[in-house]
């Protein structure tokens, strides 16, 4: 047997649901007995991907961990610029800095593996350095067929003359319920200006020249989407997709319940078997107060107990008010007799995997979705932006859960 170090550098982007899937096929590779470099973009643009790489340092210390120190962003003319968004555009616009920082390292890199939101810029660098360019991709195959369809589907799009109806739909290669309603199509991909409609525009065409792809899911969820992109139904030679999900959980994440707050896990001992709802919309997605105190009033009235985190913020160093001012003190005060409500980081893995858990009320986020999968707990979807209306339909066919009708989700 050959005595060679496999060497993986791996670049992530911004964001937990991008960040805690790449750190766990970090893991797997550390497992493995490989060489990881984990070159990580600072600072970063929330607490909880701060605490979770430094929770991951401390348990696998012979990473080598690089810090690629990132110029601040162009000044914004608009508050609204999502700040995640926003990072990924910095640090698209910033890789011609990798090269030198490359050719430093030792032994020499094997395999560099980047987030699949940054794999266009860094084709040319990498195809000069002649490595190997492997993409994590964090969310669906069927998300990815569209993704990889998409320059196809856009000029069909655009060469219509007449406003497409949201209700009609477009067949997509490796989407196993196509047509795909226009309104399940993430709207940023129907955005002329989007950052990431341009981002897709960009880096289809190239994905070719990748060596691979890692995905985060499994045959008997997603076997079609990974059928039609191996085979070049979705864009003729497409280079492997390896689904090599759903993830599993690793040591250093338990460390992040610890800077939360171990007090949901103490509620639910207390709890019986399956009696609890988990409520959720992941670490992204926040709505309105008003929305929530609907949200509140009718876990009251559903007679479950449950499990719900609230988001106020998108970024949580933001979340600085209380629960009371979010909800109001009389709901906050009614739901203590049924239920849990917090407005913290959690361990979402040890919630799912607890034995008192029954059920998800999810966004259908994709690390959701492995995650209740990987433990057995239903979903009952709803969907909020981006690939969650594809997702929750995955779920929704696989028969692992629903999707509520009325929540007018185009289906």
């Amino acid at each position: 047997m050959s005595d060679e170090v496999v060497h993986v550098a791996m670049f992530p982007s911004a964001g937990m649901g991008h960040l805690t899937p790449f750190l766990r096929l970090a893991s797997l590779f550390l497992n493995n007995n490989c060489k990881v470099t984990l070159i990580t973009p600072l600072p970063t643009v929330s607490l909880a991907e701060s605490q979770l790489l430094d929770h991951f340092h401390s348990c696998f210390p012979q990473v080598n961990r690089v810090p690629f120190n990132l110029p601040p962003p162009p000044p914004s003319s608009s508050i609204s610029v999502d700040p995640f968004f926003l990072r990924v555009q910095t640090l698209r616009n910033s890789t011609h800095l990798l090269p030198s920082l490359i050719s430093s390292l030792s032994p020499p890199i094997t395999v560099f593996i980047s987030d699949i939101l940054l794999f266009s810029p860094l084709n040319k660098i990498t195809q000069k350095l002649s490595l190997p360019n492997y993409i994590l991709n964090t969310s669906s195959s069927a998300m990815f067929s569209l993704f990889s369809h998409f320059p196809t589907l856009a000029q069909s799009l655009s060469s219509q003359e007449q406003e497409y109806d949201a209700s009609d739909g477009v067949l997509v290669p490796g989407i196993p319920f196509s047509p795909l309603p226009y309104s399940s199509i993430p709207p940023f991909l129907l955005q002329p200006t989007s950052i990431l409609r341009n981002l897709a525009m960009e880096d289809s065409p190239k994905l070719v020249y990748l060596h691979g792809v890692f995905a985060n899911t499994f045959e008997a969820l997603e076997s079609h989407s990974l059928e039609a992109l191996n085979s070049g139904k979705v864009v003729k030679n497409m280079p492997p997709v390896y689904a090599v999900g759903p993830f599993v959980p690793f040591e250093f994440e338990k460390g992040q319940k610890e800077a939360s707050s171990p007090r949901s896990i103490k509620w639910l001992d207390d709890q019986p078997i399956g009696s609890v709802v988990y409520v959720c919309f992941g670490s992204r997605t926040t709505l309105g107060r008003e929305q929530m105190k609907e949200i509140g009033d009718g876990l009251m009235r559903s007679g479950y107990k449950f499990l719900w985190v609230v988001k106020d913020k998108i970024v949580d160093k933001e979340e600085e008010v209380g629960l009371d001012e979010v909800l109001g003190v009389e709901l906050v005060e009614k739901m203590k007799d049924r239920g849990l409500v917090v407005k913290e980081w959690v361990d979402q893995s040890e919630i799912l995997s607890h034995k008192s858990v029954g059920g998800f009320v999810s966004h259908c986020g994709w690390n959701s979705i492995t995650e209740a999968a990987l433990n057995g707990v239903p979903i009952l979807g709803w969907p909020q932006h981006g690939d969650q209306k594809i997702n929750a339909k995955l779920v929704e066919i696989s028969g692992w859960g629903v999707v509520e009708q009325e929540l007018g989700l185009g289906w």
